[in-house]
């Protein structure tokens, strides 16, 4: 049976994307490790959906 994911929360760092998603009721869909580029044709593929994001002072180096 598919889950439909309603939000992905999205951890930014230096060189790659660490992504969780989950149901409206928080079960887990999936968990990844992209790097940019992955990051980017993934996001495109995924249904509309809320997007969480978080990051570290360091992330935009």
């Amino acid at each position: 049976m598919k889950k439909d994911v309603s939000i992905i929360g999205v951890d930014l760092a230096k060189q790659v994307f660490q992504l969780h998603g989950a149901t409206e009721t928080g079960e887990v869909v999936f968990r990844k490790k992209l790097s940019r580029r992955q990051f980017e044709e993934f996001m495109k593929a995924q249904p509309r959906c809320r997007v969480a994001m978080e990051a570290c002072g360091t992330a935009h180096h």
